[in-house]
């Protein structure tokens, strides 16, 4: 494993008692960052936080921008100033086409996947602008890129962010702070749950590495932009498809 500097360094990872937040938690510590780990499932927080040093579980909503500011504030508490934030937090509602899929559920996915990364980055940016320095990190997909059908608000949400992360970081490129996404292919993680086994076949079938990626690959890719040598590129869309995606 390639050693990647974030010595003292204060990261926000949200849905981080799971799936690629727990194992970009890992990389992070290993790395020398102090972490606090937001999740909404408080068994989870308990879970993950035993026996990690340098961690603090908070357990947090983050579609609501009051808890996001009352998390920040036991964050900043314990560990400091935020350097990073690491935008994981999502759900992959149900796999159904446009025509059957309740609005109820659109907006619970839209809520939690675009609207909440607004939310947070919100919270820290004028810290960091104060400090001129900060590493925002969204974990967006695939899906944004190329639209998954019978995930419509997946796909649009993650779209979103992609657009987010493009203008936030041309906002925020005079103060040293990178603005950058992620666009993993599909990974087997709890989320894998939530979506049926035909939806699983079909994001299989188009990756040309035929497998998915791990969480470990995805961590080590947010660590990297996570870190001051992420000095120049801001508003970036990283992929990370398995070839599935070529621009």
């Amino acid at each position: 494993m390639n050693h990647i500097d974030l010595q003292n360094r204060h990261a926000v990872v949200t849905g981080g008692a799971q799936g690629f937040g727990l194992a970009i938690v890992d990389r992070m510590l290993a790395s020398g960052a102090k972490v606090s780990m937001w999740d909404i499932d408080s068994l989870e927080l308990e879970t993950a936080t035993t026996d990690r040093n340098r961690t603090i579980g908070v357990q947090c909503d983050v579609t609501d921008p009051d808890a996001i500011q009352a998390a920040l504030a036991k964050s900043r508490e314990a560990h400091g100033p935020v350097d990073i934030l690491i935008n994981n937090a999502g759900i992959a509602g149900p796999s159904l086409p446009v025509k059957d899929y309740p609005v109820s559920e659109w907006k619970r996915v839209i809520e939690l996947d675009l609207n909440a990364v607004f939310y947070c980055a919100q919270a820290v940016v004028q810290e960091m602008m104060e400090r001129n320095y900060g590493r925002i990190v969204s974990i967006a997909s695939i899906a944004g890129k190329e639209g998954n059908p019978n995930a419509s608000p997946y796909s649009a949400a993650k779209a979103g962010v992609i657009a987010f992360t493009k203008s936030l970081g041309k906002e925020l490129a005079s103060h040293n702070i990178a603005v950058n996404c992620i666009t993993p292919a599909a990974a087997k993680t709890r989320i894998f749950d939530q979506i049926s086994q035909e939806h699983i076949d079909y994001m299989l079938s188009k990756i040309p590495r035929n497998r998915f990626v791990t969480v470990e690959e995805v961590a080590s890719m947010a660590c990297w932009l996570s870190s001051e040598e992420m000095s120049f590129t801001t508003g970036g869309v990283f992929d990370i498809s398995g070839g599935r995606a070529t621009y």
